[in-house]
């Protein structure tokens, strides 16, 4: 298993050397990380170069806004240079340090397609307790509206809809390459996850959730636009800021 590691990133220069190091710490190492800088203006790029990661890296570009495009452009990179076998997450979070171990062995049942579970990080400035509860039980709560949301419905998906974050998933290179890959879109156009995991559930019925494979993504967007907006946010774009700048 050649498996490889994608983490689209904007202008992360202030945020990314913790995810590099909770990757730097992961127990099994045997991954390569590539990090798509998607036209960064801060210097991103140059962090990622300058931290003292213990395996193989590649800094690569995109140009097009998205983190669908950002994370295709890594993922399509990885294939074409050797990786079986992808994992994604995002430069604003933390990947428990048995990550890629549990990936693997999540792979090794069978499983072509992994959801994570997804949690708030801890080392920010802390959410209030009320409502660092109200939006776990909130993401728990839009895991199962979705099952039941009419656009992840229809005849032709062999399988139940799952939520896979898209800071938290890994996919085989083969069915990456036969369901399209990520759609190479801005956030405010598709969530390019929920696009990926449909077109998954038209091919095979080789995907699944595994809460053992863990992420910490960050609550900044909470603590900016309150609950209720963020997931508005999520439950397709119900809210929208007038400048949207998510890449």
């Amino acid at each position: 298993m050649n498996l490889w590691v994608v983490v689209p990133a904007y202008n992360e220069a202030h945020g990314i050397t913790a995810t590099l190091r909770a990757l730097a710490s992961q127990t099994d190492g045997d991954f390569s990380l590539v990090v798509v800088d998607n036209n960064s203006t801060d210097g991103t790029a140059d962090v990622v170069r300058s931290f003292p990661f213990p395996g193989d890296v590649h800094v690569v570009h995109e140009t097009r806004k998205g983190t669908g495009a950002a994370a295709d452009t890594g993922m399509r990179y990885a294939i074409a240079h050797g990786a079986t076998h992808l994992a994604r997450t995002d430069a604003d979070c933390l990947p428990a340090p048995d990550w890629t171990a549990r990936i693997r062995v999540a792979f090794g049942t069978g499983l072509q397609l992994i959801a994570g579970r997804l949690r708030p990080r801890t080392d920010e400035s802390p959410l209030p307790p009320l409502r660092r509860t109200a939006l776990v039980a909130a993401t728990e709560v839009a895991a199962l509206f979705g099952r039941f949301r009419p656009g992840n419905r229809g005849a032709g998906y062999l399988g139940p809809y799952i939520m896979a974050p898209g800071c938290n998933m890994a996919i085989t290179a083969r069915l990456y390459v036969r369901a399209g890959g990520f759609p190479r879109t801005a956030i405010e156009e598709v969530h390019e996850d929920r696009a990926l995991v449909n077109a998954v559930r038209l091919l095979t019925t080789a995907y699944g959730l595994r809460r053992d494979v863990r992420v910490r993504g960050s609550a900044r967007r909470v603590r900016e636009w309150g609950l209720r907006r963020t997931l508005g946010w999520y439950a397709d774009h119900r809210y929208r800021p007038e400048v949207v700048d998510i890449r």
